[in-house]
């Protein structure tokens, strides 16, 4: 069972980009170790085309080669959070249908041209006071994503509430010293949930 890994830098997380088939060091590396661990009798390969600083327009660039070419049995992509953050300081927002229209381009095209169970991770946000901001932006880009996994995907997994959640029994700083880019016990976190998505699509 081929495993495609895709997003940006929280999904790279120093991964070799060489070598696809290298993890990184975050949620990627963990989940799987732990889908390993979940199916021993299972052969698996797992591939990590996740790059630092993509945006939802990033992975339309790179789709044929990056998506469609690898042909995956299951794809999981967590995307949206830089494009917020890249225009944060400008506050020169994405427009929403922009950001849909890109995103819509790949979902539909990996309906279309591959055969993949899609996982969606949605972008995610902690509490930190320097990017609350975000949240102008962020929040309805948040909700597009819902509406688009309630179409596209065959499961969601909604990080943004339940890192929230999370926060509310944990310091946030647990998770992310910066709020977007997980720590190990972050990335660790995110692993136990794309666990439990990736049970739901090889019942």
């Amino acid at each position: 069972m081929k495993v495609l890994f895709q997003g940006d830098s929280i999904t790279d997380w120093y991964r070799n980009r060489e070598d696809c088939h290298d993890l990184g060091k975050g949620y990627a590396h963990y989940s799987a170790k732990l889908i390993k661990e979940a199916f021993p009798g299972e052969e698996f390969e797992f591939i990590d085309l996740g790059i630092g600083g993509d945006r939802t327009e990033s992975l339309v660039a790179r789709l044929q080669s990056d998506f469609i070419d690898v042909q995956p049995d299951v794809c999981s992509i967590m995307i949206g959070i830089n494009d917020t953050w890249h225009r944060a300081e400008s506050r020169d927002w994405l427009s929403d249908e922009y950001y849909e229209n890109n995103y819509r381009t790949v979902l539909t095209a990996l309906k279309e041209k591959t055969n993949a169970k899609i996982i969606i991770l949605e972008q995610f946000l902690l509490p930190v006071e320097d990017k609350l901001f975000f949240r102008e932006d962020l929040n309805g880009k948040i909700d597009i994503t819902r509406a688009l996994a309630r179409e596209f995907a065959d499961v969601y997994i909604p990080l943004d509430g339940l890192f929230a959640a999370a926060c509310v029994e944990n310091d946030m700083y647990v998770f992310s010293e910066d709020g977007v880019h997980p720590s190990i016990d972050g990335s660790k976190f995110i692993a136990k949930h794309y666990l439990e998505a990736f049970k739901k699509v090889v019942k």
